[in-house]
């Protein structure tokens, strides 16, 4: 039962009941909440109130509905670790330290066919974003590269980064036959006599584009990450050698790992 003397709406009320098993882990993931019929009976609530409650869920991300088939409970488990030293792990490689990068996407996922990579690569003009990032002149040429990484046929990354035409023209490196490069961008740029010496990084959350959703499957009133980063080679601080505008991953696919070691 609702109460009606409450200040809020009686969906809003059916919805916190709903929430509360969820939450607390009494239905798991891939519970299936019970049909609009039995909620209108448990609730003495019309179905218009029971719609808009299981609305309101699925905007949260906590459930999904399935033509046909009901409403049920979604996993939220993070699937990945992305962690602040992945880029060490690339280093290595470049620097021959080791015969074969450690892992194949940067966070732990392996080779063994569980891997791919969509890729389109394309020289443009640098917007005003793209140059202020590189410190380049608006209008000067860049290679655009995006990427869309899948793991278990399910896409969990798109990846758009740019870097200056002048450092990679006529080079396998702007060859998108060549991709996926062992090692990944700073294999590539080691290759190119351009030895990566920091990266930057920042990161912002916001509501997935529709060609997000789309690409990544993301569910409703899931957000995404956004990572931009910079790469920068050598001591030149002044002029980074790339830079990802976006890195766009599913925020309920995700955990970011980050280790700060201070001397005291």
């Amino acid at each position: 039962m609702t109460d009606p003397g409450s200040d809020r709406p009686a969906y809003r009320q059916v919805a916190d009941r709903l929430r509360a098993p969820i939450e607390s882990g009494e239905w798991p993931a891939g519970y299936r909440l019970p049909s609009e019929s039995q909620l209108m009976e448990q609730f003495s609530v019309s179905r218009v109130t029971v719609r808009l409650a299981v609305n309101a869920l699925r905007s949260e991300g906590l459930i999904v509905t399935r033509q046909g088939r009901g409403s049920f409970v979604r996993d939220r488990s993070a699937s990945r670790r992305v962690s602040s030293t992945r880029y060490q792990q690339d280093t290595e490689y470049a620097a021959g330290r080791v015969s074969e990068p450690a892992v194949r996407f940067g966070d732990g996922v392996d080779d063994h066919g569980r891997y791919r990579l969509e890729r389109s690569l394309r020289e443009e003009r640098a917007s005003q974003q793209i140059a202020e990032l590189l410190n380049l002149s608006i209008g000067e040429p860049v290679l655009q590269r995006r990427y869309v990484h899948i793991v278990d046929d399910r896409p969990e990354e798109i990846n758009t980064s740019y870097l200056p035409m002048d450092l990679v023209r006529d080079t396998p490196v702007a060859d998108p036959a060549h991709e996926p490069w062992p090692g990944g961008t700073i294999a590539q740029l080691a290759a190119l006599g351009h030895h990566v010496t920091r990266v930057t990084e920042w990161v912002r959350a916001r509501m997935p584009r529709p060609d997000e959703v789309r690409t990544l499957g993301v569910s409703a009133g899931v957000p995404v990450l956004v990572i931009t980063r910079r790469m920068f080679a050598g001591g030149d601080l002044t002029r980074p050698v790339e830079a990802a505008v976006d890195i766009v991953l599913p925020a309920d696919r995700v955990v970011l790992d980050y280790i700060m070691d201070l001397d005291i």
